[in-house]
């Protein structure tokens, strides 16, 4: 069944940006160490490639709320919807193709480049040689059109950046890293490889780590921890959820509203404030017996069975809580939602979409196989 989710957490994000007076923005950029001169510049304009995936929409809404509907370039090699189209720039980029980008960047005037396109954990074993096409290939046409054009450039990481010999409760900024996926792999590579372009010619490169990420915006696509969106639509749904991993596998996770949030900070952060390029960001740790609890909170005849798959060995191999410190310590990275308030969201979110009542009728079930 398909829906169409209207904007739940990102509006809201978006309502505070446009409500908040600008010299309460500017109050709160200055006690963050944000540059006060950022809100008498001309706006960036901003490059989001990969746009029409879990981040894309989001963060184009959240800074056309701030810079301007023009300003912002949503980008994918996808045909969009009506409502997508209408909201805002779109371009057709097809991120191997370096010539396609580079009129892009040329034509718009881009001065930040967003790269979210890529293959995810899961998708990517599947298919190894297209994700490091995508993954590897493309990152390095966007390394060299910010270099080439000077452009300031965020490429998201990820928990699955580390491996089973990283440690795993908490797992710091700086350890070892040698992943298991071919996801991880480019990953690494990604950071690693911005870090030397900033060395070496000088270029304005920031990532951030992200741990699983949980949205209504987007249907789950499939990923290691994706089983935390799945488990909300099965519940307003269906009532019933099938987990892919053991009940006991905990892994870092965070709300879109603060995803979006901590990109937007990175961004707009002091270079002298950065000790890093790339930070871990976190908000909460669970795991899916944990989460089912929560969720039972709303939903209380939520009927749950455990099915690990393949996804299970990536998971296990994962951190299962990211230590943020030197991000909140650096820049100022604070987390607003917990495990009871997203679950709160999420539920209530996904309610108005798809026109129901949560839960079904039926005891409260689970299995685990």
């Amino acid at each position: 069944m398909s829906v169409a989710l209207h904007s739940s957490p990102c509006a809201r994000l978006c309502a505070r940006a446009l409500s908040m007076p600008v010299q309460q923005r500017r109050t709160m950029s200055s006690r963050r160490g944000f540059a006060d001169s950022q809100q008498e510049q001309e706006p960036p304009r901003i490059l989001i490639t990969g746009g029409l995936g879990q981040l894309g929409t989001g963060l184009a809404k959240l800074m056309r709320a701030r810079y301007g509907r023009d300003n912002v370039i949503l980008s994918d090699i996808i045909k969009p919807e009506r409502e997508i189209v209408e909201a805002g720039p779109y371009v057709f980029a097809d991120i191997l193709d370096f010539k396609n980008l580079q009129e892009i960047v040329v034509t718009y005037r881009i001065d930040w480049l967003v790269h979210f396109s890529a293959l995810l954990s899961a998708v990517g074993e599947d298919n190894v040689p297209l994700a490091i096409r995508v993954n590897i290939e493309g990152l390095h046409n966007v390394m060299e059109l910010a270099k080439q054009y000077k452009l300031k450039i965020f490429v998201p990481s990820t928990i699955g950046a580390f491996g089973p010999t990283s440690p795993r409760n908490p797992t710091p900024n700086l350890t070892i890293q040698r992943p298991e996926t071919i996801y991880g792999v480019s990953k690494v590579h990604a950071e690693l490889l911005g870090e030397y372009y900033h060395k070496k010619f000088g270029l304005d490169f920031r990532c951030l780590r992200f741990p699983g990420v949980i949205s209504s915006d987007t249907a789950p696509g499939g990923g290691t921890t994706d089983y935390a969106v799945q488990i909300f639509h099965d519940a307003v749904t269906t009532g019933k959820f099938s987990c892919y991993l053991r009940p006991d596998s905990r892994l870092p996770m965070m709300y879109i509203d603060d995803t979006l949030r901590a990109l937007w900070e990175i961004m707009v952060a002091p270079e002298s404030q950065l000790r890093s390029r790339t930070y871990n960001v976190t908000a909460m740790s669970f795991s899916p017996e944990e989460l089912v609890r929560a969720v039972r909170e709303h939903v209380p005849q939520l009927e749950v069975t455990y099915r690990p798959d393949s996804r299970q060995q990536i998971a296990d191999a994962w951190p299962q809580v990211f230590d943020d410190s030197c991000a909140r310590e650096d820049w100022g990275w604070r987390h607003r939602y917990d495990l009871p308030a997203m679950c709160k969201l999420m539920i209530n979110d996904l309610k108005a979409a798809y026109g129901t009542d949560a839960g079904s009728s039926g005891s409260t079930g689970e299995s685990r196989t």
